[in-house]
């Protein structure tokens, strides 16, 4: 199963600003944001995250809601946060 998991942004890295350091339920990575085109998202905002790409910004309630939802769902979403955390954009 793949899933889009919503994540806050921390950060726009300064020399890649295709790239932001976001925080997904205490997993922080950088995803890249470059899809998101002219919009790109500032620290705390939110984006809905998929293989370490940002597909759109959504706000914190409906983030928040998802997160609920993706928790409840158990072990697909634990897959997820742990692929999230072994991957890596440098």
């Amino acid at each position: 199963m793949c899933l889009a998991i919503p994540g806050e942004v921390l950060e726009v890295l300064a020399d890649r600003p295709e790239l932001a350091k976001v925080d997904v339920s205490g997993v922080r990575r950088n995803i890249n944001i470059g899809l998101l085109g002219d919009e790109p998202p500032e620290p705390g905002e939110w984006v809905l995250i998929h293989v370490g790409f940002a597909l759109s910004k959504i706000d914190e309630s409906e983030a928040r809601a998802v997160l609920e939802f993706l928790e409840s769902v158990g072990q697909a979403y634990a897959d997820e946060l742990e692929a999230l955390h072994d991957s890596r954009i440098d």
